[in-house]
């Protein structure tokens, strides 16, 4: 199933203009690249990647969903699975990586910190 695309700049758009048209935003990365991350898109909803959960959507409002994988694999396979179910589904080109690179708007969330290295703990 092909899977349509939004870009970067007619999301941001749809972002910033009438809320009647706002999108769902979904935050489809995996695990990883989610908890070591501390942005996410402006009032993104986390969602499994693996078994999205359909109870915060609505079938009156299109659905973005994005990852960090510049090719969309995650984003897009959560939007196909969307649409099967009857969403209007979509993913983000470029995700995350093209958006954070555009400078555009992000919100921020908590990530692990690295703890500091120990006193002596960096001589080889």
């Amino acid at each position: 199933m092909s899977v349509p695309r939004i870009t970067k700049e007619d999301l941001k758009a749809r972002i910033e203009g009438d809320t009647g048209s706002l999108p769902t935003i979904l935050d489809a990365r995996l695990k990883y690249p989610y908890e070591h991350s501390t942005v996410t898109l402006p009032g993104a909803v986390r969602i499994d990647p693996h078994a999205p959960d359909t109870s915060v959507l609505s079938t009156d409002r299109e659905v973005v969903a994005y990852d960090s994988d510049p090719e969309e694999l995650v984003s897009a396979r959560v939007a196909a699975a969307l649409i099967r179910k009857g969403y209007r589904a979509c993913a983000l080109e470029g995700g995350l990586a093209e958006w954070v690179t555009a400078k555009f708007p992000t919100d921020t969330k908590e990530a692990p910190k690295q703890a500091p290295p120990k006193a002596g703990g960096l001589k080889g």
